[in-house]
């Protein structure tokens, strides 16, 4: 029987999602460059380094036993912890935030880690917890006080779009491993109760902005509704094939906010058109899509928790963003993945690739691992 030229670990990696994502990864290089005026720093040369750097680790990732996943949740889950704990008593202040801890080499967010991590243990919780109890509160106290508290040290720095994040990945895991739906109808219509009184007392006065922006960002065009009035300029001047590579006149007149990170979408959409945004749309199709499939396939309730739960947490980052760039969803400050500038956002996602990357590899295997 002939042998493969091409060794073991390279053919067993999943390519058909892996090459349209490193398209991706290069448009969003490309869109960098354009956002640094036709230069490769400070944007576009760090940005595919660290995906480069980021797919070796989230392959190393892919071949972890399942075992050690199981035996390192908690762990991982309360390291998190500390470190959001370290970020209230001496975080770097930045923006008016305090989210970041200074490390010399980098300024890591330890918010970014919490949203794989809190999938993780709650993966690991409800694949120990027995089903005939996952309807009962025990399936839910426990559960809720492991997302709660992430959460509420999350919204004191303040950063309420990374704290709903960590919240949708618990729901959602939550959910996937068989809650009743009509808990989640309830919590759903006590929020909506509570939202209102929310948003005059607990919410500071930029994030009340926020919302009052998205509602009617023309009230105010030069002030608080500046960023998403000047996103749909953006976008619709585009037309259907774009003004061009390096022609994107928002972005370069500086009239579009946060170009390389927040609105990248929009800095892209401007000079590559809309066939530019539908091949953004397809490859996150392709990676998502994928993502579930290995999930559907996984062997036990941890794998599939583990899979489903990572691939939606990088769902709800792109269509946060996509929304929030479209004035469909007001600014909350949550990148586009593997187009975005910035270290903690890459290394988040490639984290939540690496590791259904190895839900995939224990599908292959079956059995023989863990």
């Amino acid at each position: 029987m002939s042998r493969s030229i091409v060794p073991e670990p390279i053919s067993r990696q999943p390519w058909q999602m892996l090459i349209p994502l490193c398209g991706l990864v290069l448009l969003g290089g490309a869109v960098l460059y354009s956002a640094a005026g036709g230069h490769l720093q400070p944007y576009a040369l760090s940005h595919v380094v660290r995906f480069c750097v980021f797919l070796a680790m989230a392959i190393g990732i892919s071949r972890t036993n399942r075992s050690l996943f199981r035996l390192a949740a908690y762990p991982v889950y309360g390291a998190v912890l500390i470190l959001l704990v370290l970020v209230e008593a001496i975080g770097a202040v930045g923006g008016g935030s305090q989210r970041w801890l200074n490390l010399g080499f980098m300024s890591l967010q330890p918010s970014e880690l919490m949203k794989p991590a809190i999938v993780l243990v709650l993966a690991r919780f409800y694949e120990t917890l027995p089903h005939a109890m996952t309807a009962s509160w025990r399936g839910l106290v426990p559960a809720g006080m492991l997302i709660g508290m992430p959460a509420l040290l999350v919204m004191l720095q303040p950063d309420l779009g990374t704290a709903l994040a960590i919240c949708f990945g618990g729901a959602v895991t939550m959910f996937l491993a068989g809650l009743p739906l009509w808990w989640f109808v309830a919590v759903g219509g006590a929020g909506a109760v509570i939202a209102p009184i929310a948003f005059f007392t607990l919410l500071h006065d930029y994030q009340r902005n926020r919302v009052l922006t998205f509602l009617d960002p023309e009230s105010d065009p030069l002030g608080t509704g500046y960023h998403i009035t000047q996103s749909k300029i953006a976008i619709g001047s585009g037309g259907l094939f774009g003004k061009g590579f390096g022609n994107g006149s928002q972005s370069h007149l500086q009239y579009l906010p946060e170009p390389h990170t927040d609105f990248v979408f929009a800095t892209m959409a401007e000079e590559w058109g809309m066939m530019g945004g539908l091949f953004v749309l397809f490859v996150f199709a392709v990676v998502l899509t994928w993502g579930m499939g290995v999930a559907r396939r996984a062997p036990d309730r941890f794998s599939s928790l583990l899979a489903a739960g990572m691939c939606l947490t990088m769902f709800f980052y792109v269509a946060i963003n996509l929304m929030m760039v479209m004035g469909l969803a007001p600014v909350v400050g949550i990148p586009l993945p593997f187009m975005s500038h910035g270290g903690t956002s890459m290394l988040t996602n490639m984290l939540c690739l690496g590791i259904i990357m190895a839900v995939n590899r224990w599908n292959q295997t079956r059995g023989s691992l863990g």
